[in-house]
């Protein structure tokens, strides 16, 4: 069924209803039909209007094999202001759609080469120097990195040799207001030997850079499979946190209750930090309805 259809379908049920108010004033006896087609009416319409206390997100590649501009068009319909996790080179497309890009991507290697290896800082640094701008210029403030695998350091040494190279990009960043991001991803399951693995582990780079426009991406899938006690960290560190993602576990699938996770009690615990950010969906639809999962799981983040 299409939206148009919709949209025409509750402005006849809108109109009709109105018109049975005016009647019943008339007619008492139709009054109760009148103030029962109401209430459907608005029972349908809390149903499905967002709260605007969590600022909706979706990463793209979860959706690659919709189409950017028809992936815009749905998340305009579902209610998503953002489509995260493209490039410069994707950007105009979310412009045309009126749409944000919570957490760019463009500059960075791969999630096994990062700020842990000096062999790569030079590299780095040419890759998120004039990228940092082009966010900036685009009225995004946000661009990921990744700490990149251990290969035998020590966090120790992973620490010193991340903020010896971010420390070249912290007033580059600072000048465009653009918070460089480093994501919490799992090194048990998905992303063997990564380094950024814990939440202490990031919280302690940030508090050694020691600058506002360097944070954490705190994904709820990742850490719940690392450390678990998800709200209680997310309480106590929110203060280095720019952007959450979400996902089922086990599986990286739908946040329904297939999995383990209750994704209304976290969502809450972030709302209740005072944050004031994009949540991005970044789960794999397991099911044939890719964007009735990706419907679902707005509402059920909707807290």
């Amino acid at each position: 069924m299409s939206s148009n259809y919709s949209r025409r379908r509750l402005l006849k049920t809108v109109a009709g209803s109105a018109a049975a108010v005016g009647t019943s004033l008339l007619l008492p006896h139709g009054a109760q039909a009148a103030i029962t087609n109401m209430d459907l009416l608005k029972e349908s319409l809390q149903q499905t209007a967002l709260k605007g206390r969590i600022k909706h997100s979706v990463c793209k590649w979860c959706y690659d094999k919709i189409p950017l501009e028809d992936l815009c068009k749905a998340a305009k319909d579902i209610g998503l202001t953002s489509i995260e996790l493209v490039g410069p080179a994707e950007w105009p497309v979310l412009k045309k759609y009126d749409l944000y890009c919570a957490m760019p991507w463009g500059a960075h290697k791969t999630l096994e080469r990062g700020f842990n290896d000096p062999t790569y800082h030079d590299e780095l640094v040419r890759l998120y120097e004039p990228v940092i701008p082009q966010v900036a210029a685009a009225g995004f403030d946000k661009l990921i990195c990744f700490s990149g695998n251990r290969k035998g350091m020590s966090d120790e040494q992973g620490l010193e040799n991340c903020v010896q190279g971010l420390k070249r990009l912290m007033p580059l960043a600072e000048k465009h207001k653009v918070t460089l991001t480093m994501e919490l991803l799992n090194s048990k399951v998905n992303h063997k030997d990564y380094q950024c693995d814990h939440t202490a582990w990031g919280v302690e780079l940030a508090k050694r850079l020691g600058s506002e426009r360097f944070k954490l991406l705190y994904d709820i899938y990742h850490m719940q499979i690392m450390e678990g006690d998800v709200i209680r960290t997310i309480k106590e560190n929110h203060a280095y946190i720019s952007h959450y993602h979400t996902a089922g576990v086990p599986g990286r699938n739908e946040i329904n209750d297939t999995q383990e996770l209750f994704y209304p009690a976290i969502m809450k615990a972030i709302v209740d930090t005072g944050y004031k950010g994009y949540v991005g969906q970044e789960f794999i639809p397991k099911h044939g309805a890719p964007l009735a999962s990706l419907r679902e799981s707005v509402q059920i983040c909707d807290v």
